[in-house]
């Protein structure tokens, strides 16, 4: 008696029909917490620095008025009417409510409602390529014309620690939608995965934690290059062959340091990292770079991006520049433009607008 075929899945994740990026939106506060005022506070002045500043939320912003933000840039570059857009889904770590879904206030302030699937993805910093992934197989199997992807948040560090260098606020948006439409195809992407506790925070509590080094090796290191390595085989590509890269952005070395194990030279991450000037924006890490870097791609350059998400996760995805993007990208404020746009804090108001101060 012969043993049943057993059907082998694809390692790597293709749609059934071609998706593209149809529009894409950043957002950046404009407020910034220079390094050195951190660093004033907590160890006399004495750091070292490679963090320039991070962007802080103002009073009045969250991850939902972020999200609304990009959103709104998206669907402007897209050209699309809000009503056909059939999926908002919003990845953070930070969402503004334990109990309420960030995605239904994002989908009612771009018009997408009612007839609209909504809901909130959690994956650490990955949260926002996890949507965009579940986006690219939600049109690509073609049970939507169009879904709205985000990572967003506004990152917490706990007063004193390494994080506060770091961790700043921002993201990005991206409508998904038929690849003859788009910006920017997608070949294929990959996701790997495993259980290494390096990043958590439990309910209730205010902080996160973090496993110190182990969050390098076997966490980011690992999973960054296991996916990125997976990809290029899968595509039977190089580090050469892509123009831009861009990896997920903790800090200034990681990022150079993981780009360098898979072949890529420093100009090709040079656009995406942003690191230094707006900090480490957890779900919108990677990806808030990806759209510094469709604002200045020219058509038929290719783009190779992977995001870390502690836990631990990342996703890779190999893109194409289609030659709509030089028309669209106009209808929407750059990257570099929300950067530009910047008001330095002292330390207290970061506390103030941070709600790091309790008043009982």
């Amino acid at each position: 008696m012969t043993e049943p075929q057993v059907e082998e899945w694809p390692v790597l994740l293709k749609p059934d029909r071609p998706v593209g990026i149809v529009g894409y939106g950043a957002y950046v506060p404009r407020y910034r917490l220079p390094a050195s005022e951190v660093a004033r506070v907590w160890t006399g002045g004495e750091a070292l620095l490679p963090i320039k500043e991070k962007a802080v939320p103002g009073l009045d912003e969250d991850v939902a008025t972020m999200s609304i933000e990009a959103s709104r840039s998206a669907m402007s570059r897209a050209g699309v009417p809000p009503s056909e857009v059939r999926a908002v889904w919003v990845g953070s770590e930070s969402h503004p409510y334990a109990v309420k879904p960030t995605s239904t206030l994002v989908a009612e302030a771009i018009g997408a409602t009612p007839n609209v699937q909504a809901g909130d993805w959690e994956f650490a910093c990955k949260a926002g390529t996890e949507a965009m992934v579940a986006a690219i197989g939600f049109v690509g199997s073609g049970m939507a014309h169009y879904a709205l992807a985000l990572g967003m948040d506004t990152a917490q560090g706990k007063p004193g620690d390494a994080l506060e260098y770091t961790a700043g606020a921002g993201g990005a948006a991206f409508l998904l939608g038929p690849a003859d439409e788009s910006l920017a195809t997608i070949e294929c992407t990959y996701s790997y995965v495993t259980d290494t506790p390096d990043f958590w925070r439990r309910q209730y509590q205010k902080y996160p934690e973090h496993g110190q080094r182990f969050t390098g090796e076997p966490a980011y290191f690992k999973h960054i290059t296991s996916a990125g390595r997976a990809l290029l085989e899968g595509t039977g590509t190089t580090a050469q062959d892509y123009q831009y890269a861009v990896f997920h952005q903790p800090n200034v070395k990681f990022p150079q340091k993981v780009a360098s194990m898979l072949g890529f030279k420093p100009q090709q991450i040079k656009t995406g990292l942003l690191v230094s000037e707006i900090g480490n924006t957890y779900a919108g890490a990677a990806i808030i770079g990806l759209t510094a870097i469709l604002d200045i791609a020219r058509p038929g350059e290719r783009i190779f991006m992977v995001s870390f998400g502690s836990g631990a996760g990342s996703d890779a995805f190999a893109l194409t520049v289609t030659d709509r993007i030089t028309e669209r990208r106009s209808l929407a404020p750059s990257t570099r433009d929300y950067i530009a746009r910047r008001k330095p804090i002292d330390y207290a108001m970061y506390a103030r607008q941070r709600g790091k101060l309790v008043l009982k």
